[in-house]
């Protein structure tokens, strides 16, 4: 594989911390690279350093000459004054960027419920997100740099996402580093994995599943250092291994060993202590919502929703943004009324919700850690029956990755991560029997969220989750259900056996019948929308016809486009009329597809 761009010996360093001190490391076509580590520890930095936005204090980075770089920052860097259509593909003419294959699959992904005039001023920030990819990802890049890409983007979208990023280059060809705390996401896209910890940047083969085997293989080595990290890395191993079946249908690393490496770990939960627990703890009545609907303004967001919440239950809701999974949570909590229906709740229930606005923290944010949870109960118990464990808040601030030095610092100066860890701490010594999570993956990285569910597998109660970070919610949960909207608009509850997958399917199917209308929002350009279209009747279903079949016939071309570069990646460069028909049959199926290319275009605009 060809060499791309070298750092060598890299050191890098802030007033109070070195962050790098001679690392050197290489990216070859083909590379796909996944970044972890904790968060402050460089992921970031090591990223501006390649794309050349911040200069090393030692070291150099060499870029091969032409190659090209794209970068998707993690901070929103949009102008609020700009259209989305503008933000996206800049000054380019409509027949341009239309008639490009790579933009229309991009903006099919990405951008199709945007309005294409829409002031950037007015998108939301999972908005804004989509938008700054789509305008990243329509460029034609060697390397592609992506930081927190994740950040803000619904399941759907991070699935999307996925897919284009797997298939984007042809296996030898192009490369991809990306920092991200989705551990799905690294599972699916990435083929190797760099750990940043320790002013080091320690490489790994495979994507996450295969890192946490070999992290864990390192920790055995060294089992007198970071003893409780290796805990929880063979505990999340032994997840991987057992838990989702798409996960040990296709395992991505040696079996053997792993199987080896999990063999005196227990099931990540007593399901049948915690329940019983529950049951102690609840009842069996939890929450019931009996038919229930609720509406808005004149405008019903859920209608007929009936869910009998059990005792122990443990359950992820999936949704778009807009969907009402806010509503249905505050229906639960108490906090919203349904307009028909009943809500129904037993009498020894105690509902806490980890918000995504830290409110629990605003009366106590200049108080040092050790005062806030000075404050509260002295023990708190984690685990059921003979697994029971009694631990002090210290004790817990510990699992959940606080230092002895941190208990002194104020809360306001905490970082995002640890003000959410923190926020989580103050409502489990609450002791609720009903635990709310909405989107408590925020400003957290790898080892945390391990660490959060390490804490959560002990947790007796019933728990319900809203994440859009995929990895999380299949980890914490044991079954997920959806809102997903009927045909009057308003959203209905649908249980998922098939989980996340079947989600997806259900939300592919759902825009199925609509897929390339609102593939390029068409039309998002067209100047007079009440336009009629310039066909009609059998002229037009024919065109209809004909552009399906196009776009089935460009779906084989591509793939054929793609086969052919591999085929001369791996063909020997020595064979010089070996390589001229590899050039020709690629020249022609390039002619080939621009030729429809063009024809798709005279099609939609004279169907539109």
């Amino acid at each position: 594989m060809a060499h791309l761009l070298g750092a060598e010996a890299l050191h890098l360093e802030f007033p109070t911390k070195v962050v790098f001190d001679s690392v050197t490391l290489g990216i070859a076509e083909g590379d796909r690279i996944g970044i972890v580590g904790r968060n402050g520890d460089g992921k970031s930095s090591l990223l501006a350093m390649i794309a050349g936005r911040l200069e090393p204090d030692a070291g150099k980075v060499t870029v091969r000459g032409g190659v090209r770089i794209g970068v998707v920052d993690q901070q929103d860097t949009l102008d609020d004054d700009q259209t989305v259509g503008r933000a996206i593909v800049g000054d380019l003419d409509e027949h341009e960027w239309a008639g490009d294959a790579r933009i229309r699959d991009v903006l099919a992904g990405l951008v199709t419920d945007l309005d294409w005039d829409a002031p950037l001023s007015t998108l939301s920030g999972g908005q804004r997100r989509r938008v700054a990819l789509a305008a990243v990802l329509i460029g034609d890049w060697d390397i592609l740099i992506l930081d927190e890409p994740t950040n803000h983007l619904d399941v759907e979208a991070i699935a999307w996402l996925a897919g284009h990023l797997t298939k984007r280059w042809a296996a030898n060809a192009g490369a991809l580093l990306v920092v991200t705390h989705d551990r799905w996401f690294l599972d699916e896209v990435c083929t190797l994995t760099w750990e940043v910890h320790d002013r080091i940047v320690e490489p790994f083969e495979g994507g996450y599943a295969a890192y946490i085997l070999q992290r864990v293989e390192r920790d055995r080595q060294a089992a007198a250092i970071e003893a409780r990290r290796q805990n929880l890395a063979r505990k999340e191993l032994a997840w991987l291994r057992r838990g989702a079946p798409a996960r040990t249908s296709k395992p991505k690393f040696r079996i053997d060993a792993a199987n080896e490496l999990i063999a005196d770990v227990p099931e990540i939960r007593d399901r049948i202590a915690l329940q019983s627990l529950a049951v102690t703890r609840l009842g069996k009545d939890v929450v019931d919502l009996l038919d229930v609907s609720v509406g808005f303004d004149g405008r019903e967001v859920l209608r007929d929703i009936e869910w009998r919440i059990a005792p122990g239950e443990r359950t992820g809701i999936l949704g778009v943004n807009g969907a009402g999974k806010s509503t249905l949570l505050g229906l639960i909590d108490g906090s919203v009324l349904p307009s028909g229906g009943r809500v129904k709740r037993g009498k020894t229930v105690r509902v806490a919700t980890l918000t995504q606005r830290l409110d629990e923290l605003e009366e106590h944010l200049d108080d040092p850690v050790r005062v806030v949870i000075g404050r509260l109960r002295t023990s708190y118990t984690i685990g059921a029956g003979s697994k029971a464990q009694e631990l002090t808040p210290g004790q817990l601030l510990e699992r959940l990755g606080f230092s002895s030095a941190q208990l002194s610092t104020p809360v306001r100066d905490l970082s995002g991560g640890q003000k959410r860890r923190l926020q989580l701490l103050l409502i489990l010594l609450d002791q609720p029997n009903v635990l709310i999570l909405d989107e408590p993956t925020n400003d957290l990285d790898t080892d945390m969220l391990a660490a959060m569910e390490d804490l959560l597998d002990s947790w007796p109660g019933t728990l319900l989750v809203v994440s859009h970070d995929r990895y999380f919610l299949e980890r914490v949960t044991d079954q997920q259900y959806a809102i997903v909207p009927g045909t009057d608009g308003a959203g209905r509850l649908r249980h998922l056996p098939g989980g996340v997958d079947e989600y997806l399917r259900l939300r592919e199917g759902s825009r199925h019948s609509d897929s390339r209308a609102g593939q390029v929002r068409a039309e998002p350009a067209r100047q007079n929308d009440d336009a009629a279209p310039a066909l009609s009747g059998a002229d037009l279903r024919a065109a209809q016809k004909e552009v399906s079949a196009i776009e089935r016939k460009l779906e084989r071309l591509t793939q054929r486009t793609a086969q052919i570069h591999e085929r001369m990646a791996l063909h020997d460069h020595s064979d010089y009329d070996g390589l001229a028909r590899l050039g020709e049959e690629l020249r022609e199926v390039e002619a080939e597809t621009a030729a429809l290319e063009e024809r798709w275009f005279e099609l939609t605009e004279l169907s539109t």
